[in-house]
């Protein structure tokens, strides 16, 4: 669901918590000692320190899973770069570390610190150094966000790890292409290591079926650009890979991009030619036209425009019929509507509704990749309605994980509030 939550002036909410002290996390857990930083409240504006001293209780909350901590660490970072810039310096750094370790223990990091670009360029190159060759297809999201964000300095060692990856059949075909986008695609480099990733394919092909049409864009965007040969061999050759798979969306989706690139950059008859060339290869061809897409989880449809004309109803009984995410989602989405729309006292139910159904949401988040993503879709309308509240119901959720991220998404929406003259950059 794309947040169309307009941004609120919450400054009159938020000076009673400067206060009163009341911006320290209310938790179940036992408070762990805060991270040596401090402050610099001085040239702060009273929402810049909120914002602050929110995300450094955030990031002060333990997080067992290290893909929970790199998530709050770089959500940590992305709020407080313009206003405490040695802070977000600080939580990359950590989260450079995190984002290593994952990747040497073959578990794809589920954010990139990289790409947030809080970490200088001869950090990033080190970075790209350490990643181990046999890792290559796991840190392709990282090595991706560093050639990106520092092509000059780190594009040739991003180069290197790529191209020894592809000479052990570890492949990473978006990070290949990034690069060949920048060197040309008619340069012999690029067109030699094109041919390479279409003869380096992993036999054991169905546990990479959501990477085929990552394959068919490479395809597809260098046919046209190699010699006709090159497209024929690297053409056959992904029509038999995808030929070992179970027929399924991405499958489909693959297989219509490479028989259209190839019709195209070898000409109907030469394409003719090259299917009657090998029975197996005709047959897959054959069976393209399905509908196909990526395969990505099927999506809830929440609708904020429809909450808010639908702010004069009392929904609860009927939210109370959802499952955990879509309810927690819709009752914020109501929230916000009758929040904004000045019944405070509804408001206030349908929040109550969305925070405990993030309690069952985040206990079965081994099944929901998408469980942080709802604790802030659901944190941020709230904290539209009323911060302080917010901040409070964030605080008092029972997984620490859960609760930072929830404290993190508040910080996110106050920091939107401050006016340009306010910001400041220590």
């Amino acid at each position: 669901m794309k947040k169309l939550y307009p941004i609120l002036s919450l400054f009159a909410l938020l000076v009673p918590v400067f206060a009163s002290g009341q911006s320290k996390p209310i938790t179940k857990q036992p408070a762990p000692a805060k991270p040596q930083v401090t402050t610099k409240a001085r040239g702060l504006s009273a929402q810049q320190k909120f914002v602050v001293d929110v995300v450094q209780s955030a990031v002060a909350l333990p997080q067992s899973d290290q893909q929970d901590r790199l998530r709050v660490l770089t959500s940590a970072a992305n709020v407080v770069s313009t206003v405490r810039p040695d802070l977000a310096r600080q939580f990359a750094k950590e989260g450079m570390r995190i984002e290593q370790e994952l990747i040497s223990a073959g578990e794809t990091p589920s954010v990139s610190i990289l790409e947030a670009g809080h970490v200088d360029c001869a950090t990033a190159q080190t970075f790209v150094e350490n990643v181990p060759v046999e890792k290559v297809d796991v840190a392709e999201q990282s090595l991706i966000a560093a050639y990106g964000m520092c092509t000059k300095q780190a594009s040739e060692a991003v180069r290197r790890k790529i191209e020894a990856g592809l000479e052990q059949g570890h492949l990473a075909p978006r990070a290949l292409l990034a690069i060949i986008e920048q060197v040309g695609p008619k340069t012999p480099w690029a067109q030699q290591q094109f041919l390479k990733l279409f003869s380096s394919l992993p036999s054991n092909a169905e546990d990479f079926r959501k990477e085929a049409p990552n394959f068919a864009a490479m395809y597809d965007r260098m046919a046209p650009e190699v010699d006709k040969d090159a497209a024929k061999t690297a053409g056959m050759k992904m029509l038999l890979w995808l030929g070992k798979m179970k027929e399924g969306g991405a499958r489909n989706l693959a297989l219509n991009i490479v028989t259209g690139s190839m019709k195209t950059a070898l000409g109907e008859k030469a394409y003719n030619e090259a299917l009657e060339s090998d029975v197996m290869a005709r047959q897959i061809a054959q069976t393209a036209g399905e509908p196909g897409d990526a395969e990505r989880p099927e999506e809830e449809t929440v609708s904020v425009l429809q909450a808010m004309n639908q702010s004069a109803t009392d929904r609860l009984p009927e939210l109370e019929q959802m499952p955990p995410s879509l309810r927690a989602r819709e009752a914020s989405a109501s929230g916000f509507a009758t929040g904004t729309n000045g019944d405070r006292k509804q408001a206030t139910r349908y929040f109550d509704l969305a925070f405990s159904s993030l309690e069952d949401v985040w206990s079965s988040r081994a099944e929901r990749a998408d469980a942080p993503a709802v604790v802030e879709e659901v944190s941020e309308a709230a904290a539209q309605v009323d911060a302080v509240d917010a901040l409070k119901r964030t605080q008092r959720l029972q997984d620490s994980s859960a609760s930072a991220i929830g404290m993190i998404a508040v910080a996110r929406v106050v920091a939107g509030q401050q006016p340009p003259e306010a910001a400041t950059t220590k």
